[in-house]
């Protein structure tokens, strides 16, 4: 049983406000414990939480919340904000269907008045909230709290030169760990280091009011060039310097304040501390030895696959580089670097820049792989359309986490990169169907330099096909036949192939043979098989794991202007739903998507009906 005497009285951020600094601090040490405590039967995001738990009741100490706003960027690190305002009893339920989500919500507490599952956003939405406040002569404060992986998106710089402009009383917080998810890098993280290396701390929480905002390093000039006070460095660990300088901001600040805190990702809690990733993320684990409880895997990652065939197809083309945004573990590059330490770059949590920067590459005749998630893709498509795209460039799309992925939710869903991707004249779009052809699809990328291409494939475990011992390029906008039947035909488009074999076992019951193909290509189509199948059968279904506009759009277009729909050809395309999908697991995601093998199986019995 835990000892929580102090956290057991706290219901909301109100009951804060009446204990003494001591207090606070005993009550920050069992708020630790039941974080820690919460994530070892959930699983989840750690240590990120665990850096800011003293932070975190500092600011809902000082500040009058839910009326002050707020926002934790990314918000992976608001577990202890989300136990001292009143959800305590529901974080067993944390990233589980039905259950609280990893990430602030706004649906879920009147204390996350802004979503953050995408970094460096926090700057901006807390300005709006500022502006607003103004505008209605209301009262309130705003708070931001950045982390410093956060604050290497271009958008957060974006977000403080407009706010340096306009002046509005704003307060931002940076967390300054030196960790995101994979060690922070660039020119902004140096500078970062320099400051609480070479800077002027705040030594005391005694400090005099107005000597405590003069007390500014000369080294803030950065910060201090785009209109902001700079306060600090200070510990953030030190609930005393914390709450003194938090108090203070709040009585005397004009302006927007950049707070500059030191924390430790994973603070108090060895096995995080030790951790390469300082326990940014772990599955259920024994509290006393910080084992997790990871079962066994049946087959490699889809990602450790890729990361293999990519190596590989880098020792025999010293052209090929690699590039991700701030997820070099994630995206399997890590092995790359190890290998190919010259030829790998992490250009920290900018998207935009990353894709741009491959164009660079490309048009100096490199073969560059931007290897980033499907959903963080999304942040750089502007760069993709005009830097990519309409020059023709030959940059390889090794997109990450395509589809539904699970207890991140709808915010990191590889939803819609088919449909963002293959409208854009020049762009070969596929999708593996399992892993060999994940091989041969990253052996097709590093061979095509016609314009851009892109390759998706999913999140886990994939299926134990055998893999070829080295990939071979792809017929480009070729498919292939998996199975042959009669009347109806199923056209698949990437992993839920597997679900069209599951559910022709469960047709093969009702005497129902669907022939089955595999699509490979959204862009582009494989015309003549199309085609072929519409003359043999009776009726076509699609199936992908991505929003519609995808690769089912597409092949009812071809359908169209080919006059199919003419003569009454019946035709069926099974998508993502017209909807966000709250976190569960992949398979509770999925029959609540409706593309399961029973789904499939439902589809094609009632198209033939």
């Amino acid at each position: 049983m835990r000892d929580t005497p102090l956290l057991d009285t706290v219901h909301s951020p109100a009951d804060l406000r009446g204990l003494g600094d001591d207090a606070l601090s005993i009550l920050a040490d069992e708020l630790r414990a039941e974080t820690i405590n919460v994530v070892s039967k959930t699983g989840g995001h750690l240590g990120a939480g665990l850096g800011v738990v003293e932070l975190t009741v500092a600011i809902h100490a000082v500040f009058d919340t839910p009326r002050d706003k707020l926002i934790w960027d990314v918000s992976h690190q608001s577990y202890p904000h989300k136990i001292l305002t009143g959800r305590r009893g529901q974080m067993q339920t944390l990233r589980q269907q039905g259950g609280l989500s990893g990430f602030t919500k706004r649906s879920e507490s009147e204390f996350d008045p802004f979503g953050t599952g995408h970094s460096s956003t926090s700057i901006s939405a807390g300005l709006g909230f500022a502006v607003a406040r103004d505008l209605a002569d209301a009262k309130g404060d705003v708070i931001a709290v950045i982390g410093d992986g956060a604050m290497s998106g271009g958008m957060a710089f974006e977000a403080m030169n407009n706010a340096g402009h306009l002046g509005k009383r704003l307060v931002v917080i940076l967390n300054d760990n030196d960790m995101s998810i994979s060690p922070p890098v660039g020119a902004m993280s140096s500078y970062l280091a320099r400051l609480y290396s070479s800077g002027t701390w705040l030594k005391s929480a005694q400090d005099a009011p107005d000597e405590m905002l003069e007390q500014v390093s000369y080294h803030g000039t950065l910060f201090e060039a785009l209109g902001f006070t700079y306060v600090g460095p200070i510990d953030g660990h030190d609930m005393g310097q914390l709450l003194g300088v938090l108090r203070t901001v709040r009585d005397h600040a004009e302006g927007p304040v950049l707070i500059h805190t030191i924390t430790q990702k994973g603070k108090g809690y060895g096995p995080a501390e030790r951790a390469a990733d300082k326990g940014h993320a772990t599955a259920k684990f024994d509290v006393a030895t910080g084992t997790q409880e990871k079962a066994l895997p049946n087959a490699p990652s889809y990602t450790s696959v890729f990361s293999q065939a990519l190596i590989e197809e880098a020792a025999r083309d010293d052209k090929i580089v690699a590039v991700t945004a701030a997820m070099e573990e994630g995206t399997g590059l890590k092995a790359f670097a190890a290998r190919f330490p010259n030829r790998c770059f992490d250009v920290g949590i900018a998207e935009q820049h990353a894709v741009t920067f491959c164009a660079g590459m490309a048009a100096a005749g490199l073969k560059p792989f931007c290897t980033i998630y499907s959903t963080f893709l999304q942040r750089g498509y502007d760069q993709v359309v005009h830097d990519v795209a309409i020059q023709g460039l030959p940059v390889r799309f090794a997109i990450d986490r395509a589809g539904l992925v699970g207890a991140d939710g709808a915010t990191h869903a590889g939803a819609f990169d088919v449909a963002y991707l293959a409208n854009l004249p020049g762009m070969v779009v596929m999708a593996a169907a399992d892993e060999a052809e994940l091989v041969d699809m990253v052996a097709t990328a590093a061979a095509y330099d016609d314009g851009p291409i892109a390759f998706r494939y999913p999140r886990g475990e994939a299926t134990g096909t055998e893999l070829p011992e080295g990939g071979s390029p792809l017929q480009i906008g070729k498919g292939r036949i998996i199975r042959d039947g009669t009347q109806v035909a199923i056209l698949s488009f990437g992993t839920r192939l597997q679900e069209v074999q599951a559910a022709c076992e469960l047709l093969a019951n009702d005497g129902i043979t669907p022939t089955v193909a595999d699509a490979r290509f959204a862009k582009p189509l494989d015309r003549d098989l199309i085609l072929e199948l519409v003359a043999a059968h009776d009726a076509l279904i699609t199936i992908e794991e991505g929003a519609v506009g995808g690769f089912g759009s597409h092949v009812a277009q071809l359908l169209s202007q080919e006059g199919v729909f003419d003569r009454g050809f019946r035709f069926r395309s099974m998508v993502l739903p017209d909807t966000f999908i709250d976190h569960a697991t992949p398979q509770q995601m999925y029959e609540q998507a409706g593309l399961t093998a029973r789904d499939i199986a439902d589809k094609v019995a009632g198209l033939l009906k």
